[in-house]
């Protein structure tokens, strides 16, 4: 693969460890935004706009170079999960999952600078789950788990691995960056 260094404005250190698990040379950005967005009743548009919205945040940081960032959500009954602002808030989030199927949307940003060439797209992924216990609901919140993820769970690496009986779609997706898309507009991206 001869793809271009990027850097990569997130702070999630899952899409960190994608793109290394794939090798993609990035420099990472730490950035900062206002996550409001007024595309709640679009999820599409809404995870496209606000890593777009990240993306040119970050141009500002840079003088040269291909800036990449992400957005994930979970989304059920119209309504947005973003990340849990309290242990209710998860609770409440964890409670709606449970037992049921809910998409999993993330969108990505490239953005050139100095250029301004700009390449937006999104995975999206069905995520079933089980009926859980309160029990279960308590123990995972009391873990910390849940208080930087989409939804309040992350698929990858804790206990709410256990909580998925079913998955229609991309995983790396709901990890937080749909893998095949991001690499595929990366490589075309001086195309």
């Amino acid at each position: 693969m001869n793809l271009p260094h990027i850097y990569l404005a997130s702070r999630s250190p899952r899409r960190r460890q994608m793109l290394q698990m794939v090798g993609i040379n990035f420099t990472p950005l730490d950035i900062e935004v206002d996550e409001d967005n007024h595309f709640a009743d679009n999820p599409e548009e809404y995870v496209m706009s606000l890593s777009e919205k990240k993306a040119r945040h970050a141009s500002a940081l840079i003088k040269e170079g291909i800036i990449a960032t992400a957005d994930t959500i979970v989304y059920i009954d119209g309504q947005i999960l973003n990340k849990p602002t309290d242990p209710e808030d998860a609770r409440r989030m964890l409670r709606l999952l449970s037992g049921r199927t809910h998409k999993v949307f993330t969108g990505f940003t490239l953005l050139e600078v100095p250029g301004g060439k700009c390449v937006r797209d999104y995975g999206a992924t069905d995520v079933t789950f089980r009926k859980l216990d309160e029990d279960e609901i308590i123990e995972y919140i009391k873990s910390g788990a849940p208080f930087d993820k989409a939804g309040a769970y992350g698929i990858q690496d804790d206990l709410s691995a256990l909580f998925v009986e079913r998955i229609d779609g991309d995983f790396y997706n709901v990890v937080g960056l749909p893998l095949p898309r991001f690499y595929l507009a990366l490589r075309h991206f001086h195309d």
